[in-house]
């Protein structure tokens, strides 16, 4: 039986053949997008600390640089870093990101957090009214000490370390869940006896503490000992009159413990997001300090969680060659038709045989 030669019957199966392509092609493409994803989302959300703390004035200043590349960065404050870390954790969250300081999460915890490097300093400051709070509490073991509001850092460490020396709550001590405002407060009117605060240098509540004159900051005792039991802590020191030349405030050179800050992400946070934030990164914290030099910091360090490898990769030979010298969303674009390369280069020789696949199929049918 010959071949119909009507050109309505090579339409109808020659478009069937172009659409069943179509579909495969746009099925592969679909697929390739989905695995690889090639879009950056443009709303990226980042849990801090407490209004007023140094974590969330960073989150302002990172969010100001990531929408200088039209990614609206959203900041969520909580309590610190130990409920961050539980936000991270959970997928209902909507919580990409956030500055964790060391010793809160390790790897078998935490499998889905990855670390873009450290960031800076955040010690440990033990305020008390009065005398240093060992004297005091040889004297009167009964103090009312604020170690932080649940779910902060500084109560995880401060319950830890206290509990090392013998103090513990309600049998030889008070320890009070405040915030560290409140906590402050408190302190500098006499209805506690010591703070303990978690916070970097740059905090104005540190600098608030240290300017009283009838606060006591305390100094470390065993330093090394401290940081040979708990390897993520650093000993660091405050010189003497650092907080005020003319008062010389600190008196004398002060022994501080600090783990250090990481800035921690989810590991299947895009890559493109990644390298913005080790950018902001970068811009954020290269500058010297009280406690390292320029350059010291951001970091390549993997402490408690394995470093991604976009931020690897960064620190050897920075953002991609796109990333570093276009505009990032022109960047993203290139990259997608990049990516649309393969799947072109497979359309092209399916829709230039399909006449040749067409005829061959109606020759072995008739």
């Amino acid at each position: 039986m010959a071949v119909p030669d009507h050109p309505l019957f090579h339409r109808k199966y020659l478009a069937l053949i172009v659409v069943v392509v179509a579909a495969l092609v746009a099925g592969v493409g679909w697929l390739a997008f989905a695995l690889l994803k090639p879009t950056p989302p443009r709303v990226v959300t980042m849990a801090t600390g407490p209004e007023g703390s140094v974590t969330a004035e960073l989150g302002k200043r990172y969010r100001e640089l990531l929408a200088r590349n039209g990614v609206d960065l959203r900041l969520s404050a909580s309590p610190g870093a130990v409920a961050n870390v539980a936000r991270l954790r959970d997928p209902k969250s909507g919580v990409s990101l956030a500055i964790i300081p060391s010793g809160i999460t390790t790897r078998s915890d935490s499998p889905e957090i990855v670390s873009l490097g450290t960031l800076f300093y955040q010690p440990l400051w033990i305020f008390s009214r009065g005398a240093p709070l060992a004297e005091r509490l040889r004297g009167s073991p009964n103090l009312r000490i604020s170690v932080g509001a649940e779910g902060s850092a500084a109560r995880a460490f401060s319950v830890e370390f206290l509990a090392r020396l013998g103090i513990v709550d309600s049998r030889n001590a008070k320890l009070l869940g405040l915030a560290p405002e409140a906590a402050a407060e408190k302190l500098l009117s006499g209805e506690i006896d010591a703070a303990i605060v978690l916070d970097a240098w740059e905090s104005p509540l540190v600098r608030k503490l240290l300017a009283a004159k009838e606060l006591h900051l305390a100094s470390a005792p065993r330093a090394d000992s401290w940081v040979a039991l708990y390897p993520y802590l650093n000993k660091i020191v405050l010189p003497a009159g650092v907080a005020d030349m003319a008062r010389n405030v600190p008196p004398e050179n002060v022994t501080l413990l600090a783990p250090k800050a990481n800035l921690m992400v989810l590991s299947d946070l895009h890559p493109a997001i990644q390298y913005l934030l080790l950018e902001a990164a970068a811009q954020t914290h290269s500058g010297p300090g009280v406690f390292h030099k320029a350059g010291e910091f951001p970091a390549l360090e993997s402490i408690d969680l394995p470093l991604s490898d976009e931020a690897r990769q960064f620190y050897k030979t920075g953002p991609p060659f796109l990333q570093r010298h276009l505009p990032f969303w022109l960047a993203i674009l290139i990259q997608l038709l990049v990516l649309l390369i393969p799947v072109l280069g497979l359309l092209y020789p399916l829709l230039r045989f399909a006449p040749a696949a067409f005829d061959w199929r109606c020759a072995a049918k008739f």
